[in-house]
């Protein structure tokens, strides 16, 4: 029996040390589209990150047109926008790069999942767009002059929404219908959502309401009148009021910043509540990241043992989902905020912007039409 236990011992640490070799291996081999680059034969401009850290590494420049599959649709990009996971790619912690692929260097070298613009061409597949549509969704990676898209992660553009507002919406707005939907969002309901003011906050603010519930907001000074704005019935100042020591319980915690401990938020959560968790607190590197995270998962996990309940949940392109923000759009029940704007070749001036942390709402990258035309030729 001992030599076995030796034998299973002496196993494991071999693969050990071989998954350790093997990895600093792929560490020092990995390699990025930038070290294999050649000179486009149809060129566009995009955004390029050859290195991980800060925007200043970030580069305009020429890269291949791409061409849509049997399935997929070419966009011209007219708007996309900025998300915490572009600022997260960009620096990519090391557990984030062991998920992505690239050790050393980015693996894929462009940036950017949220977009509007004009159907350029179709694949032979392609049944629901023809090129002239305008439209807006996902895709990857849409800092660029064009992007190809799946079918599926598309739908048409409300005429009464402009291509930044549209741009603005793909996986912020997702990520707050879903998340209220984790939640179990009823008419009449009291709903709190810590983190209002951002991306993903207004978005949620916004649905929340089209639900029929009564919406508490969470945000700093400067932006209580935003956040009023737009339709929170209650707003709280974190500066000069804890939410956590009120006396108000509501029904659905929709939680975009984690800065809250399992028992403060406890304690404002009705018996049977929900609180979704849906955030560590905005774009960027800040104190407390991992904490948040590691503070999340174990409220998920005590919780399985409660009435009370904290959910997780995983934001996907859903086209049906895309339907209901386009209508909820087209019909002035959302209506995106829109912080700043910046040019395609300023996205490094506007990621420094959103790795601050105080954007309200979207930061929005546009490639204007004539700007377009005079970098195409």
């Amino acid at each position: 029996m001992k030599r076995i236990l030796k034998w299973i011992a002496a196993t494991i640490l071999l693969a050990l040390i071989l998954s350790i070799f093997a990895g600093f291996i792929a560490y020092w081999r990995s390699t990025s589209e930038c070290d294999r680059k050649t000179v486009p034969s149809n060129p566009m401009k995009a955004i390029v990150q050859c290195e991980y850290g800060s925007p200043d590494l970030l580069k305009f420049e020429d890269v291949e047109k791409p061409v849509p599959n049997d399935n997929q649709v070419l966009i011209k990009v007219r708007a996309a926008s900025l998300n915490f996971i572009d600022a997260g790619l960009m620096r990519s912690p090391f557990l984030l790069r062991l998920m992505t692929g690239g050790l050393r260097k980015p693996k894929k070298t462009e940036l950017g999942s949220d977009v509007a613009g004009q159907v350029e061409a179709i694949g032979k597949n392609v049944t629901q767009f023809k090129p002239g549509d305008e439209v807006f969704g996902l895709a990857r990676p849409s800092l660029a002059e064009y992007v190809c898209a799946r079918e599926r992660a598309l739908v048409i553009k409300p005429a009464n929404v402009t291509f930044e507002q549209a741009g603005s919406v793909g996986l912020a707005g997702l990520t707050a219908l879903q998340g209220l939907r984790t939640g179990k969002i009823q008419p009449g309901q009291r709903v709190l959502i810590n983190g209002a003011s951002g991306g993903v906050g207004t978005f949620a603010v916004q649905i929340a309401k089209s639900f029929g519930t009564e919406v508490t907001a969470v945000c700093s000074t400067s932006k209580v009148d935003l956040v009023r704005s737009i339709g929170a019935d209650h707003v709280i100042d974190y500066t000069k009021e804890d939410f956590t020591k009120s006396e108000q319980r509501y029904d659905v915690i929709y939680d975009n910043v984690g800065n809250r401990s399992r028992a403060e938020r406890s304690r404002i959560l009705t018996p049977n509540g929900i609180c979704v968790l849906a955030g560590i607190g905005g774009a960027g590197p800040h104190e407390g990241q991992l904490s948040r995270i590691g503070g999340g998962y174990k409220a998920f996990l005590a919780s399985r043992f409660s009435r009370q309940k904290f959910q997780m949940y995983r934001t996907t392109t859903k086209q049906e989902d895309l339907a209901v923000l386009r209508d909820l759009m087209a019909t002035g029940k959302v209506t995106p905020v829109i912080d700043r704007t910046y040019k395609l070749s300023e996205t490094a001036e506007a990621m420094r912007y959103l790795e601050q942390g105080h954007a309200r709402g979207k930061v929005v990258i546009t490639v204007e039409q004539d700007e377009q035309a005079s970098l195409s030729r």
